[in-house]
Order: structure tokens, then C-alpha cells, then sequence
């Protein structure tokens, strides 16, 4: 009987701790954008501007971030060509159906009327890929019809492999590559394209990607297609022209355009993927527990 007070006050003290917890509400899980919206100041980076191309259309101003780690050589003569207005003027002479645009010169191939590549080099190497020692690659945990290892390098989509030592970039959408002819070192840096379709990743590694759209796809996606087999305009007149394509470091600062770019590196980017591979907001029913590489939005944002 001497026991009964002291186990009494036992069930009342488990009642007082138990009788809280089972009124809690389940944790909240937290979406992609509310990771994004409470990220630190840290996990953003401003693109440096002279590896940001500004090109220039009468809707607007679309940004490209160039890729000099993957592709040095071609970002050089791409840097000669823009500093020396190359594209000025010029525009964008095709628009194929879930694949790409592309600009330059569409007068290229014929050498009475092509323009005049300046100081630009009128050859340049294949630059498909490149060794991965040195690169701090953020590793996707899913896997890839494409290659054996997927993820992130200084903010560009990229694929790997451990066995080779081979990176290189992929065709995601916005991904921004050099135009070439059947020899595999016959790109210069005149004739580039961006993704404005199903990424074409068959492309990996067959074709120097040079950079990708940060700002303003929805300027170069709602451009009006070209006609079949392959997007090229007949009519001069269909072309979109481009007023410049310049150097963000050309530009003098207050007509720049304020960007921050999510650090791929980062602790922000891995949990807001991560929401996205296991979407649990109240519309979704199933969390798919997978995500391809070219559907992991690049976050972008104006301070």
C-alpha cells in the first residue's frame, strides 16, 4: 500500500508529458520554395561578369552565363566576338520544335557574304569534355540513361565518369552550345544554340556546350518555330533580330542587370532538391523518390 502514492504520481507525471505530444500537429514538410525563401545570403553567388553574355531583343534582355571551365577556348573567341560586336545586328535564324534556336550568322558558309569573324579565331578545338580532377561535382542520387553519374559543377547541369575521369556538360533545357559541321573541331563560337525543347542529351558529348540561360528563356522558348525538317527560316524577315549580344563587364554597372544565382554546392540547393524528388505538398499523392538531372530548376533571383 506504501507504493501506491509514489505510482500514482508516476501516471500522472506520464499523463502531463503524453497528453501535449499526442495534440501536436504532424511536422510540417517543407516545400522547395520555402528552403529557397529561408536560404542565407551565403548560398547565393553573383555571376561574374565577365563569363555573363547580355543578349539583347526588341522583348527584352536574356542573360547566359558562360562555362570557361568546360569549354576555355571557345568562351575566349566567344568573348573576342561579343567585345567586337559579332552579333550585333545579326539574329536568330532558327527555331526547330522541341530542340533549339539558333543565331549567328546565317550567311556563314558563304565566303562573299559571311561576316568577318574580327579578331576571333575562325578554329577552335572540340572541347566536348573534360578531365573531373579538381572540380567539386555535387552528385545527384538517382540514376541516368545518359551517363553513369550525374550532378552539378559551378552551377551547370554536368555528368560524369568514375572510370574515365571524363565530365562533361549536358543538353538540359537553356543549355547554351557552339554550332558545328561534321568534323568534330569545326566549331568556332559564331554559330551557337540554346535548348528550348526535351533535352536532346544524345548531344552529350558530341558537341561543345559553351554555357546556359540564367534569365529570359521564356524571350527565346515563345520565339515563333521555324518550318520543318529543321526550323531554318526562308524568309530573311522571320528572323528575330539581336540588337547586341555584349560582356556584362562591357556594360557599365547601372544598366546591369542584378542577379543571384543558388550556389550548387550549397546546403539550400541539396534540400530543395530533395523536396522536389519527394514532393509532399498537399497536391501530390505519391512522391516519386527520383528526379532527372535536366528537371532540377537552376534557381536565379534579383536582390
Amino acid at each position: 500500500m506504501r507504493h501506491r502514492p509514489v505510482l500514482f504520481a508516476c501516471v500522472l507525471a506520464l499523463a502531463a508529458v503524453s497528453a501535449p505530444l499526442a495534440a501536436q500537429e504532424p511536422p510540417k514538410h517543407l516545400s522547395a520554395q520555402d528552403i529557397l525563401d529561408a536560404s542565407p545570403i551565403s548560398d547565393w553567388r553573383t555571376p561574374d561578369p565577365a563569363s555573363t553574355l547580355y543578349m539583347e531583343l526588341a522583348s527584352g534582355r536574356v542573360i547566359i552565363e558562360l562555362a570557361p571551365s568546360f569549354a576555355p577556348e571557345h568562351v575566349a573567341n566567344i568573348r573576342t566576338l561579343a567585345r567586337e560586336g559579332f552579333w550585333d545586328g545579326l539574329g536568330v535564324y532558327r527555331s526547330q520544335d522541341n530542340f533549339v534556336v539558333q543565331f549567328g550568322d546565317a550567311d556563314a558558309e558563304d565566303a562573299a557574304k559571311a561576316k568577318s569573324l574580327g579578331g576571333a579565331k575562325a578554329k577552335l578545338p572540340a572541347e566536348f569534355s573534360r578531365n573531373g580532377a579538381g572540380l567539386a561535382f555535387s552528385r545527384l542520387p538517382d540514376v541516368d540513361g545518359w551517363a553513369p553519374e550525374v550532378g552539378f559543377v559551378e552551377g551547370f547541369p554536368a555528368a560524369r565518369d568514375p572510370q574515365s575521369g571524363e565530365t562533361w556538360l549536358a543538353h538540359c533545357y537553356g543549355a547554351l552550345g557552339a554550332g558545328r559541321g561534321n568534323e568534330a573541331d569545326s566549331s568556332n563560337g559564331s554559330e551557337l544554340y540554346v535548348v528550348t525543347g526535351q533535352s536532346p542529351r544524345q548531344l552529350d558529348r558530341n558537341i561543345t556546350l559553351v554555357g546556359r540561360v540564367v534569365k529570359g528563356m521564356e524571350l527565346l522558348s515563345a520565339i515563333p518555330r521555324g518550318p520543318e525538317p529543321m526550323g531554318f527560316y526562308q524568309d530573311a524577315a522571320q528572323r528575330t533580330p539581336i540588337t547586341a549580344i555584349r560582356l556584362a563587364s562591357e556594360v557599365p554597372e547601372a544598366e546591369r542587370t542584378p542577379l543571384q544565382l543558388l550556389r550548387t554546392d550549397s546546403k539550400t540547393f541539396a534540400d530543395a532538391t530533395e523536396a522536389r524528388r519527394n514532393r509532399r505538398d498537399g497536391w501530390y499523392l505519391r512522391p516519386a523518390g527520383h528526379i532527372d538531372l535536366c528537371n532540377v530548376p537552376l534557381p536565379a533571383r534579383t536582390p
